[in-house]
């Protein structure tokens, strides 16, 4: 069930929550995600949803079937054009994994684009509206997802940035940041031809909370009606710009921690590890959302 709310007044929440950073998420206590979960909770965990930006569920058991059912009550749920990552039989989740056969890391990072700031289906021209993501495996060291504040990235532009961006629309384009990220294994031609580049405005306005952000990332490959060269350097420039520390929360996973975000207003981006001695895997469902306006 689709809960949409326009407000993020204050609720008595039937769940412990506790505020990650001053700025961004929060961690939801007390909610066992493989149970089915009432429509009274649910609007709750998306009134934090829309608030914190980022939530955090503690440590707990999930089997993939019971996250797909979590991932649906925010709505449909993508099936995604990079079908060898589909897992355990659900073509709505999507499996990133270092380990061989045998349970053992083969030295193989699965996408090193994740390792760039970017937002979840900004590549599709109806955008990614939550992303969650369950730590099923996770190394020592590396292998942390961080998350920055888009709503705050734009309110920290001077008025001349502003004025210089209003109107503007960026190209995002999956095999773009695919190839430049992960060259070696490119997506198919069946592939690009089901993905073909959009264009989305580069400030966006939040269809609930009516709040403007940045809408940029990694899959923005050029600004339309500027030259390429021209385009990729104010993109750049951009994504760089929208980074603040004070409006980030890096995330050191534990095994069975499950993470949402909201795409519509964060970009995210996971850290390096070394998957020939690390184990890490993660499955994850995005939530598609809407044509961003």
């Amino acid at each position: 069930m689709r809960v949409s709310m326009n407000s993020t007044a204050d609720l008595r929440w039937p769940f412990a929550v506790r505020a990650l950073t001053p700025k961004l998420g929060a961690e939801i206590s007390g909610v066992t995600l493989a149970e089915d979960i009432s429509d009274d909770v649910f609007r709750a965990i998306y009134q934090a949803f829309l608030r914190y930006q980022v939530l955090l569920f503690p440590a707990q058991e999930l089997p993939p079937g019971h996250q797909v059912s979590f991932a649906r009550h925010f709505g449909e749920v993508q099936v995604h054009v990079m079908n060898q990552y589909h897992a355990d039989g659900f073509p709505e989740l999507y499996r990133l994994s270092n380990l061989d056969e045998n349970g053992k890391p083969n030295g193989k990072h699965p996408d090193r684009g994740t390792l760039a700031w970017h937002t979840d289906g900004s590549w599709s021209r109806v955008t990614g509206q939550a992303t969650i993501i369950y730590g099923e495996v996770m190394p020592e060291t590396g292998g942390e997802t961080h998350f920055c504040d888009m709503y705050g990235a734009y309110e920290r532009l001077d008025p001349e940035w502003k004025a210089r961006i209003a109107n503007l629309r960026a190209v995002h384009n999956l095999d773009f940041s695919r190839t430049r990220r992960h060259g070696e294994d490119p997506m198919t031609d069946e592939q690009r031809r089901a993905k073909p580049p959009v264009d989305h405005p580069i400030v966006r306005t939040h269809p609930e909370t009516g709040r403007k952000c940045i809408y940029l990332g990694d899959h923005a490959e050029y600004i339309v009606g500027m030259s390429y060269e021209d385009g990729r350097a104010l993109t750049e420039q951009l994504n760089a710009l929208a980074v603040h520390p004070d409006l980030t929360y890096e995330h050191h996973w534990k095994p069975g921690q499950l993470l949402v975000w909201d795409n519509r207003c964060v970009m995210h981006r996971a850290t390096p590890y070394d998957p020939a001695t690390q184990a890490r895997v993660i499955r994850r469902c995005t939530v598609l959302g809407d044509v961003p306006a």
